[in-house]
């Protein structure tokens, strides 16, 4: 058993397709079919159950697999703090957040002054992934709207910003430079599909008013609410950071309640962070300590 062949099983069975596999590993089918099959051959019961081409992991399997990537974790961290004992400003700062153009200044920043450090960036769609990811080592940190509430994983709010409505130049509420959120009950929204974070906050709020926004339009960027609002479809909800000098649309404060989005970032206090993780996190945090003075 050597670290190929483990490297080679945990792609396979996260895939559970052998083709798939053999492309992001860039060899060849029969090649990484050979690798498992010595693999079992070594631990004396089969990893997979195969019925055709299809494949899937089985009961000795998932035990397996579970502690392979316990070891891979384990001596990843280990590589990490060999080159932070040599003093090497370089490695690799992984990251998880569907929210990169707010912080892409920070990122820019950092790369500035530690030219050799690279950012790995993923976008997951759940509080429940992110939570696998940081427990498992795969990423640093994880920039979200919610806390990962779980044991060993550590939230800091690092950046709140305004929730303000927008309004057609043309709408009854344009004079208004502020509205309390129970005015826009009946007015039709529009916003983001659901199982968008901006949409699950906004959604929480209203219903804490006592209503169910009218939203009679759902879209997958912010582009296309900005041009629909422009139209007189409607309004939409809109972020402070997202105003621009000369907007297409008239933006009103909310009053009552008090509407905003708090960022997270977040961290597993039971891995180990690279110097480079390190220095990135305490950059962001004084980044966005300097911004509230």
């Amino acid at each position: 058993m050597d670290l190929l062949q483990l490297r080679y099983f945990q792609k396979v069975a996260k895939l559970q397709h052998l083709s798939q596999a053999a492309q992001e590993l860039y060899i060849t089918q029969p090649a990484l079919s050979q690798t498992i099959a010595r693999l079992e051959k070594d631990i004396g019961v089969p990893l997979f159950d195969r019925q055709g081409r299809q494949i899937s992991l089985n009961e000795y399997g998932k035990v397996f697999l579970n502690k392979v990537e316990v070891a891979l974790n384990a001596l990843e961290e280990g590589r990490r703090e060999i080159v932070d004992m040599a003093g090497l400003e370089r490695g690799t700062v992984s990251i998880d957040t569907t929210f990169l153009p707010y912080f892409s200044d920070s990122i820019n920043s950092f790369r500035s002054s530690y030219p050799d450090v690279h950012f790995r960036i993923s976008q997951v769609s759940t509080l429940e992934k992110k939570e696998q990811l940081l427990e498992n080592g795969e990423i640093d940190f994880s920039i979200s709207c919610k806390p990962i509430e779980r044991k060993g994983i550590r939230n800091l709010p690092i950046q709140t910003e305004e929730i303000l409505l927008a309004v057609p130049l043309s709408h009854r509420l344009a004079n208004q430079q502020n509205i309390t959120l129970s005015e826009i009950a009946n007015e039709p929204i529009i916003h983001f599909k659901k199982g968008h974070s901006f949409r699950e906050t906004t959604d929480e709020l209203c219903e804490k008013v006592g209503f169910t926004p009218n939203v009679v339009y759902e879209a997958d960027e912010s582009k296309t609410i900005k041009e629909l609002v422009n139209s007189g479809l409607g309004v939409a909800f809109w972020l402070e950071t997202l105003l621009e000098r000369e907007n297409l649309f008239h933006p009103l404060y909310i009053q009552e309640p008090v509407c905003n989005r708090t960022y997270y970032l977040s961290w597993s206090e039971k891995r180990y962070l690279s110097l480079a993780a390190r220095t990135f996190q305490d950059l962001l945090i004084q980044h966005y300590k300097n911004l509230q003075v």
